[in-house]
C-alpha cells in the first residue's frame, strides 16, 4: 500500500511539472492517458471492489462512492479540456492515505491482543523411557505428569510435583514482576517458565486450560457490539444511499429547473457539485474509527490483564454507578488464618493440638486452618495473639490413633475423644447445645470455641486476609465516579461489617445465601439511577447466578472458578481489585474518544456538505471532510490503546 501511494504521489509530481514545461506542446488525449497511469496504480483496488459490490447487489459503499466521485471528476476535466486531472488523482492517492492509518491503528490494536495468542502452546512434553516426547496438547488426559522446560510455556494448567521456578505470567495479567512456584503450588497454562525445570500434574483437559478459555474470549469479543456501534453500522446504511441520491439531485435537478427557467443549464458545475458533495459524504471516519475506538480499547484493557468479552460491555462498564461485591476471594484472599487463642484455660499450643485432632478428619477451610497452624508451629504473646517467630516445628504431626468417636454435628461443629478426653470444637450454638457457658469475643473473626470434658477451655480466633489492595480499590472507585459500593456476603453481620469497615465499603449485606445474593442484587438493580449500571464482582462457584443477573459480572480469573469466568463478562486475569477502577477507567476512556468521533465526524460532514451544495466547497475541501476527518479519527481511536495514565 504504502509503495503504490508513493509511486502514484511521485508520478503526479512529475506530470505536474511535465504540463507546466511542455504544455500545449503535447496533446489532451496524451495527458489523459499518462494521468491514468498514478490513478489506477494508486486506486485499482477501490474500483475493483466498487465493482464487486455493484455486481453482489451492495452497491452504497465508501468504495462505489470514491470511485463514481474520482472517474466523474477525470471525466469532467476530460469533456472541459481543461486538464487539470489532480483533483481526482490526490482524493484517491488521500483516501488511500486514511485507508493506510487505518491499517496501522488496526494493526497496533491486533498487537496487544496478538500478545494473548501467543500464550497458545504448540506441544507438551511427557516423559518416556527416560527421554522427552512432544505430543499434542489435545492428546493430554488429566492427570499425566507433563514437564516444562526454561522458555517454555505451561501447555496445561496443573499442579507443581516436582522443581521451583520463576513464571512470567504478564501475557495473562499484564503484572511484570515473574512469580516464584513450588512443590503442590498451581499453575496456569499460557505462562513462561522462566527459570528451573517443572514437573506438573495435569489438573484440566487442554479444551479446558485457562489459555484455551483466554483466547476463546478475546477472539468473541468483537462479535458483541456496543449500541454506539449498532448505531453507526444502522447510520451507514441508510445514510449512504441518501446521500448518493442526493448527489443526483443536485446534478440533475437545479439545471433542468434553469433550463425550464430559460437560463443556461451548466450541467459541468452542478455535476462537479455533486462529485464534491459525493467524496465529502463518505462515512469512512464513523464506520471505521468507532469500531477501531472499541477495539483498541479491548486491546488496552487485555494489555492490563482485563478482558472484556465484548465492545457492549466497555460500553456498560462506562456506566457503571453501583458495584457489588462478593468478599472471601474477592476482596479477601479467601484462606483462613488462625490469629490468635483467648480465654485458655492451658497452654496455647496444647489447645490448639486438641482442637486440630479434634478436626483431623474435615476438609472445611476453617479446619484446615486450624490443622495448619499446629503443624507449622506458632508462638504466642501474652495476650494470646500471635508472635512474630514460629516455634520449632520438628515434632508436628496429627496421630488418627489418638482420635475416637468422633461426631459432626452439622452446622454446629465436631465432638470427639482424644486421648480419653472428650474434646467439642465448634460455634457458639455447640456450647449452647451441650450446656456450656463460653465467653464472646470482642475481635472480629470467625470464633471457634472449645471445652474439655463438659468446661469451657477457650477459644480461637480465625480470620481471612484481606487483598493488599483492596481498600485502594474501593478509593478509586469512588474517584472514578461510582456512587455506591455494597458488599454481599454469607460470614456472620459482625464479620461482613468489619470488613467493609475496613475497606470504606458503603454497605454490607451478610448471612447470605447464593440465592439471597440474587435477591439482593435484583433489589440493587431496582434501585439503581435510571441510565446507570449495576456491576457485582465475585469468584466463586456460587457467584456465577449472580454475575449472570447483574448488568456486567466481574469474575477474578486467576483463582475464580470456572463457571463464575463464564457467566462474567469482564475477567480480571491476576484476582487483584484495584484491576476493578481500571477497567472502568479504560472504558470511560473509550467512550469518551467514541463520542468525540462521533461528533467530530458528523460536524464536519454536515459544514462541508452544505457547503458543497451551495458549490463554495472544492474538490480539495472534499478531501479534508473526508480522508482529513478520517485520519483525525482514526488517530483519536488509536489513544484507546494507552492505559500507562489510567493507573490510580
Amino acid at each position: 500500500m504504502l509503495r503504490r501511494i508513493l509511486i502514484a504521489a511521485a508520478l503526479m509530481i512529475v506530470l505536474h511539472f511535465a504540463v507546466e514545461l511542455l504544455g500545449e506542446k503535447v496533446h489532451e488525449p496524451i495527458w489523459f492517458l499518462l494521468y491514468l497511469i498514478p490513478y489506477y496504480i494508486v486506486g485499482n483496488d477501490i474500483l475493483l471492489k466498487a465493482w464487486k459490490g455493484i455486481r453482489n447487489g451492495q452497491v452504497f459503499d465508501e468504495n462505489f462512492l470514491m470511485a463514481v466521485a474520482t472517474i466523474g471528476a477525470i471525466a469532467i476535466a476530460l469533456i472541459s479540456r481543461s486538464g487539470d486531472y489532480t483533483e481526482a488523482i490526490a482524493v484517491m492517492l488521500f483516501y488511500q492515505v486514511g485507508e493506510l492509518f487505518q491499517s496501522y491503528a488496526v494493526g497496533k490494536s491486533r498487537k496487544n491482543i496478538g500478545a494473548l495468542m501467543d500464550i497458545r502452546p504448540d506441544y507438551a512434553n511427557i516423559e518416556r523411557d527416560g527421554a522427552l516426547e512432544r505430543v499434542d496438547p489435545d492428546e493430554v488426559s488429566v492427570g499425566t505428569v507433563i514437564v516444562v522446560q526454561p522458555g517454555e510455556k505451561v501447555p496445561i494448567d496443573g499442579t507443581v510435583i516436582e522443581g521451583v521456578s520463576a513464571l512470567d505470567t504478564s501475557a495473562l495479567t499484564g503484572e511484570s514482576v515473574p512469580r516464584t512456584v513450588h512443590e503442590n503450588d498451581d499453575v496456569v497454562s499460557g505462562c513462561i517458565n522462566l527459570s528451573g525445570v517443572l514437573k506438573l500434574r495435569t489438573t484440566k483437559e487442554f479444551g479446558e486450560s485457562t489459555a484455551a478459555k483466554i483466547l476463546d474470549l478475546v477472539e468473541n469479543a468483537t462479535s458483541r457490539k456496543a449500541k454506539s456501534e449498532n448505531f453507526i453500522s444502522r447510520f451507514a446504511r441508510y445514510y449512504t444511499p441518501i446521500v448518493c441520491y442526493c448527489a443526483l439531485a443536485l446534478a440533475v435537478l437545479p439545471p433542468v429547473v434553469r433550463l425550464i427557467g430559460g437560463s443556461a443549464a451548466n450541467w459541468g458545475d452542478w455535476i462537479y457539485r455533486a462529485l464534491t458533495f459525493l467524496v465529502i459524504s463518505c462515512p469512512c471516519a464513523l464506520v471505521i474509527s468507532i469500531p477501531l475506538s472499541f477495539f483498541a480499547g479491548i486491546g488496552g484493557a487485555s494489555h492490563e490483564g482485563i478482558l472484556v468479552k465484548g465492545s457492549n460491555y466497555l460500553e456498560a462498564l462506562s456506566k457503571t454507578k453501583t458495584v457489588a461485591f462478593d468478599k472471601t476471594g474477592t476482596m479477601t484472599h479467601g484462606v483462613f488464618e488462625v490469629n490468635g487463642i483467648h480465654h485458655s484455660s492451658m497452654e496455647n499450643d496444647k489447645l490448639l493440638e486438641l482442637a486440630a485432632h479434634a478436626e483431623i478428619a474435615s476438609s472445611h477451610p476453617i479446619a484446615r486452618s486450624i490443622q495448619k497452624a499446629y503443624l507449622e508451629g506458632l508462638t504466642w504473646q501474652d495476650d494470646g495473639e500471635i508472635a512474630p517467630k514460629p516455634a520449632d516445628l520438628a515434632l508436628r504431626k496429627l496421630d488418627r490413633s489418638r482420635v475416637t468417636e468422633l461426631e459432626e454435628i452439622g452446622g454446629h461443629g465436631i465432638v470427639a475423644k482424644i486421648d480419653g478426653r472428650t474434646v467439642a470444637v465448634g460455634n457458639a450454638k455447640l456450647m449452647e447445645q451441650l450446656g456450656v457457658q463460653y465467653i464472646d469475643c470482642h475481635h472480629v473473626g470467625t470464633i471457634v470455641h472449645m471445652a474439655i470434658d463438659g468446661a469451657y477451655a477457650g477459644h480461637i480466633l480465625i480470620s481471612d486476609v484481606v487483598k493488599p489492595t483492596a481498600k485502594e480499590a474501593i478509593r478509586a472507585l469512588h474517584d472514578a465516579g461510582v456512587a455506591r459500593t455494597v458488599m454481599l456476603t454469607g460470614d456472620a453481620q459482625k464479620v461482613g461489617e468489619a470488613v467493609a469497615s475496613q475497606l470504606g465499603i458503603d454497605e454490607a449485606r451478610c448471612e447470605l445465601l447464593p440465592a439471597d445474593k440474587v435477591s439482593a442484587v435484583e433489589e440493587l438493580l431496582r434501585s439503581k439511577p435510571e441510565g446507570s449500571i449495576l456491576a457485582f464482582v465475585g469468584d466463586g462457584i456460587n457467584d456465577a447466578p449472580v454475575l449472570a443477573r447483574a448488568d456486567v459480572g466481574i469474575a477474578m480469573g486467576a483463582l475464580g472458578a470456572d463457571a463464575a469466568i463464564e457467566a462474567a463478562d469482564v475477567v480480571l486475569m491476576d484476582d487483584d481489585p484495584k484491576k476493578i477502577p481500571l477497567a472502568i477507567r479504560i472504558a470511560k476512556k473509550c467512550m469518551r474518544i467514541v463520542y468525540e468521533n462521533i461528533w467530530f465526524a458528523i460536524g464536519v460532514k454536515v459544514l462541508c456538505l452544505i457547503l458543497g451544495a451551495f458549490g463554495i466547497a472544492s474538490m480539495w475541501l472534499a478531501i479534508f471532510a473526508d480522508v482529513g476527518v478520517m485520519v483525525i479519527a482514526v488517530l483519536n481511536a488509536i489513544r484507546a490503546l494507552f492505559t500507562k495514565h489510567l493507573h490510580a
